[in-house]
């Protein structure tokens, strides 16, 4: 049976091009939607972005037509139409309040259902409450899946451990040039570019990593940078991509206390040198319904929160021990001070030319799909960029372990020459912090 899907607003603030992801299906838009979106469409975020770039498509695609009979998307597509406001349906009235955008946009899926007899109709939204709601009706609902990562189980991790590796494999790995062809191994399913390996057999043990350029395993040592010395294989994987100059694109994943900034950040001070200035940036999640623009203070006194935890790790390095503390917080304040390294919010990136720019991202998994394209399409010539966060730690309304912006990109970067991803597994903040986030 064909179908009519009844799109949310925060679906379309999501992807303004969502119109397009349905098929031959028809889609209906109640007028709800386009009001809520008039209310977006000045700002400088994702979503004032994808709530200019909807009209404009929508302003293109109707040109003279009128929407009352619906107008047609494209070949192979189906019909759009503009669904405008009736009375409440009476399975509504009396249950919801009518005045909410929410329970306006339910009306018009109930009216069209209460019509469309040859047609099955449903509501596509991100909001979990509104698609309970709609089922609760007896309006099928579902998330938008287009950009969604189908099982988060199976997601890439950047690392394998092979076992009983022959001897010799291993012994080849210590001698000069540190290296053996990767086809003296056999090893099902084939690597992926920049794929980290744990070779053991019942003696011996080697770290590698597989170049797809040269076809070797390359082994991978430990090495300790700005007084960080990694604690397990996965944070030394981690840290030979951050620091190998032909991968402009890394991710790290892991929960709490893995590691995951403070190595980004560490690697970024090593090679200082070699890039123009040090971006380190996070998106602004607040916790609440109001915006920052609600607390009180200049713009750095409201974005103090939010940034504290990288300034923690800053300070973590600024303090290491061992005869360099002293020298190594010098520099980095020095840095800071000549915006060498910058700290900043997401959003006030935005815009700046990032050549030659060391780049860490980090809670990426609270960016959408889009906006990680954004940040990554506008790397210019000699940047890096890192992004780091905890798939299933997520703060924002409309986002989850499948649909956020750090899975998107793992899922679809995996095999890429220039794209290196490692899991970080091992919780190495305190044996405490390794308690609460297994058993709480």
């Amino acid at each position: 049976m064909k179908k009519i899907f009844v799109l949310d607003t925060n679906v379309i603030l999501h992807d303004s091009s969502c119109i397009h992801q349905f098929k031959e299906h028809d889609i209906a838009l109640p007028i709800t939607v386009l009001e809520e979106l008039d209310n977006f469409k000045k700002g400088n975020e994702s979503i004032n972005f994808h709530a200019r770039e909807f009209v404009r498509r929508l302003d293109s695609m109707s040109g003279e037509a009128l929407f009352d009979r619906g107008i047609s998307m494209g070949e192979n597509q189906g019909n759009l139409r503009i669904v405008i406001e009736h009375l409440p349906h009476p399975d509504l009235e009396g249950l919801f309040s009518p005045h909410k955008p929410d329970h306006q946009i339910l009306n018009a899926a109930l009216q069209l259902k209460s019509k469309s007899v040859d047609h099955e109709v449903i509501l596509v939204s991100k909001d979990v409450n509104l698609r309970m709601k709609a089922k609760s009706v007896g309006i099928r609902s579902q998330d938008y899946r287009n950009d969604q990562v189908t099982d988060i189980n199976t997601l890439y991790t950047g690392q394998r451990i092979i076992t009983d590796v022959p001897e010799d494999l291993i012994e080849a790995m210590y001698q000069v040039p540190f290296e053996i062809s990767a086809d003296e191994l056999e090893v099902d399913p084939p690597l992926v570019a920049n794929e980290n390996l744990i070779l053991k057999n019942h003696r011996k043990s080697a770290l590698a990593t597989f170049d797809p350029h040269t076809r070797t395993l390359k082994r991978v040592d430990k090495r300790s940078i700005f007084g960080i010395t990694p604690r397990n294989a996965e944070q030394v994987f981690a840290l030979a991509a951050l620091l190998n100059d032909d991968i402009p694109l890394v991710s790290i994943s892991g929960k709490a206390g893995t590691g995951k900034t403070l190595l980004a950040l560490a690697a970024s001070l090593e090679n200082r040198r070699r890039y123009r200035q040090i971006f380190m940036a996070r998106p602004v999640v607040p916790l609440s319904n109001k915006d920052i623009g609600y607390l009180p203070g200049e713009i750095k006194a409201k974005l103090d929160p939010y940034m504290q935890p990288m300034y923690d790790n800053l300070s973590v390095i600024q303090n290491q021990k061992g005869g360099e503390g002293d020298e190594q917080s010098e520099q980095i304040r020095k840095m800071l001070e000549d915006e060498k390294l910058v700290i900043s919010a997401l959003s006030y990136i935005r815009g700046r030319s990032l050549n030659r720019i060391y780049f860490i991202v980090d809670e990426a998994q609270n960016l959408t799909p889009h906006e990680v394209k954004t940040i990554i399409t506008r790397a210019g010539e000699g940047t890096k960029v890192v992004l780091t966060g905890d798939i299933f730690q997520i703060d924002h309304p409309y986002l989850d372990t499948q649909s956020n912006g750090l899975t998107y990109l793992i899922e679809r970067m995996k095999g890429e020459g220039l794209y290196a991803h490692i899991t970080l597994e091992h919780g190495e903040r305190s044996e405490l912090s390794e308690l609460a986030s297994d058993k709480l």
